[in-house]
């Protein structure tokens, strides 16, 4: 069932690209940029330009000689592949740290960084996309993950602390009407990357399909390099419980005896260097990532930051401010406070105002226009200052003063004080984060049941109601952007029979099991609908009549080929597929419906287990 992916994407919340990696995908995006263009953009991050000249010059690449200017590099890489390249390193930079305390970011990291060097160096050896291309998808190919930690932090941390075995996708679907493969795909698409990855990737997270293209080729060196990143990432006692399995595994990769043992030391040693490129830890591996507990926050005192130049007073007070159960910072003026409170945000600041060179008054006036200080409570300490100008300080954004010298007892009631409101703004925020939690589980439960009521409850799959709405949706898109449509109206063969000699039970599920091969055979593009009883539909966008003729043989072959096991049919399981495809868009979504099933009837007509195209 589609997830509504677009109204995620508008609360601005999921892990994106940003600087010079976004510069670079929306200058890559023109008809008219060019490799000089890119370069020159490449070259104004340092950072980005030392990791593509690295890539550039690693074995997986294979260059005959040294790259030492970033201009070859991209040449020899190319627009799309540089592109994606900045995309995934921009990623890495932005979210090494996050606030799902159960997620180990460390360890998520550690392991794309593995998946990436482990596909590459595959791909490398038996070419189906480029190595460079590869290393993109693979430190993507699980973003998915990063995903429900950045947007839904606290829910994901509970899905993560709850989760036995493999009920995480199970228990990321009942909370989010998504899990993080299905998300991982939805942002490769939405970032562009190409149709090969994202159907490869697919693939890969199902079982192995026995036609041979280069998708299957390339989503079984996917599998394999899972295989790989899970070596890489544990810890000695499980490496050798995996190392019999890699080794079979990397027999179908033409990886056997000192071969594959030099394969695998070569890709360990590349994953450290890029570690150490990239700034993502290798070096601690594990057998299971350890959850982090959540800690619950006990305020004993306050965050202090104490600001004054002179140094006995300094000493002095701020033992004092620890003794009454405060955390005390120290800044002797303004300019190191300033820092100090934009680094550390304390709750609550205490100043002196005259300090060189830059005063309490001015430090208030720099907080309060920014975002950070608007909260802060701030006390100011002076000497015996105008009534004008302690008018001024409370203009500026004082909370509240003491005059010098200090009397502690005075100066501990205002800080007193200063908790209350501190205690109130933290009620607040977890009031409002109550609230927010509470809008995103009824945000979740409308989702959910909206996907109740477009999905077929024995199959999984998008009942006959949402068929018929999303044909017209994509219609609509077609014709506007004079696009092909297809349609295949798919029928069990003899299905009646099953049902009258084995029961209804036996007929369920082998519509179960019908209906996960069709989604298996389909491209990632495709919608497989029940249409109502043992009747499927199959929306095939941007699609032409050959196209989806191949698409319907697929479908048709497996499900010949693969039948249910346990079950002592009458005779075996086939399938029926009319198929009509629309280019001038002369007829409306529902006459190309009928169209298809007058093609169908031809098929059943005929003989049954077969595909027809519609003529009109």
């Amino acid at each position: 069932m589609e997830f509504k992916f677009d109204e995620l994407k508008s609360g601005d919340r999921l892990p994106s690209p940003s600087g010079v990696a976004l510069t670079i995908m929306q200058l890559v995006q023109k008809d008219n940029c060019t490799l000089l263009q890119l370069a020159e953009t490449v070259k104004t991050d340092p950072a980005l330009t030392s990791r593509i000249l690295s890539f550039a010059n690693s074995a997986a690449l294979g260059a005959h000689r040294p790259i030492a200017n970033i201009a070859e590099a991209v040449q020899m890489m190319g627009m799309q592949p540089v592109r994606n390249f900045a995309l995934s390193l921009s990623l890495v930079s932005k979210n090494q740290k996050g606030q799902c305390t159960a997620f180990d970011y460390t360890a998520y990291w550690m392991k794309s960084l593995a998946m990436a060097v482990a596909i590459s160096a595959i791909s490398a050896r038996e070419r189906t996309v480029s190595p460079e291309e590869a290393f993109t998808l693979g430190l993507l190919a699980d973003i998915g993950e990063l995903a429900l930690a950045t947007v839904w932090p606290i829910e994901f941390a509970e899905c993560l602390t709850t989760a036995h075995g493999d009920e995480l996708l199970r228990l990321e679907y009942d909370r989010f009407a998504v899990d993080h493969k299905q998300l991982s795909i939805m942002l490769l698409k939405d970032w562009g990357l190409p149709d090969i990855f994202i159907d490869a990737l697919q693939q890969s997270f199902g079982p192995a399909l026995a036609e041979v293209t280069r998708t299957t080729r390339f989503a079984s060196q996917l599998g394999f390099a899972r295989q790989l990143t899970h070596y890489c990432v544990a810890d000695d006692d499980t490496r050798t419980e995996l190392v019999d399995a890699l080794q079979q595994a990397a027999v179908s990769h033409n990886l056997e005896g000192e071969t594959f043992t030099q394969f695998l030391n070569d890709t360990l040693q590349e994953w450290h260097a890029w570690g150490k490129l990239i700034d993502i830890k290798t070096d601690v591996r594990k057998a299971f990532p350890k959850v982090k507990a959540v800690q619950e926050p006990v305020l004993q005192g306050l965050d202090l930051l104490l600001v004054d130049d002179d140094p006995l007073m300094l000493t002095r007070l701020s033992k004092q401010l620890v003794s009454a159960g405060h955390r005390v910072e120290t800044c002797r003026d303004g300019a190191s406070a300033l820092k100090q409170v934009l680094e550390h945000k304390p709750q609550l600041l205490i100043t002196d105002w005259r300090m060189k060179p830059m005063d309490g008054l001015a430090l208030c006036k720099i907080l309060r226009s920014s975002e950070i200080g608007t909260n802060l409570y701030i006390i100011m300490l002076t000497s015996a200052e105008t009534e004008d100008e302690l008018v001024e300080a409370f203009d500026t954004g004082i909370d509240d003063y003491v005059t010098k010298p200090v009397n502690l007892k005075i100066l501990l009631a205002r800080i007193r004080a200063a908790q209350r409101i501190t205690n109130m703004q933290l009620a607040l925020e977890k009031d409002k984060e109550d609230i927010q939690r509470a809008n995103a589980e009824l945000a979740t439960a409308n989702r959910r049941l909206n996907i109740m009521a477009n999905t077929d409850i024995l199959t999984g799959i998008p009942n006959r109601r949402y068929a018929l709405s999303r044909l017209n949706q994509e219609w609509e898109t077609a014709k506007r952007y004079k696009r092909p449509i297809s349609v295949l109206v798919l029928d069990l063969d003899y299905f009646k029979t099953v049902n009258d000699t084995l029961g209804h039970d036996a007929g369920d599920e082998v519509l179960v099991h019908s209906a996960k091969l069709m989604k298996s055979a389909a491209r990632a593009s495709d919608i497989v609908c029940r249409f109502g009883g043992e009747e499927f539909l199959v929306i095939a966008t941007n699609t032409d009549a050959n196209a989806s003729l191949l698409v319907a043989e697929r479908i048709r072959k497996l499900i010949q080929t693969c039948q249910p096991k346990n079950l002592a049919l009458p005779r075996r399981i086939t399938v029926s597929i009319g198929v009509a495809c629309s280019v001038g868009h002369k007829t409306g979504w529902n006459e190309l419906i009928k169209f298809a099933d007058q093609a169908l009837y031809q098929v059943k007509s005929s003989g049954r287990n077969a595909t027809q195209l519609a003529s009109f």
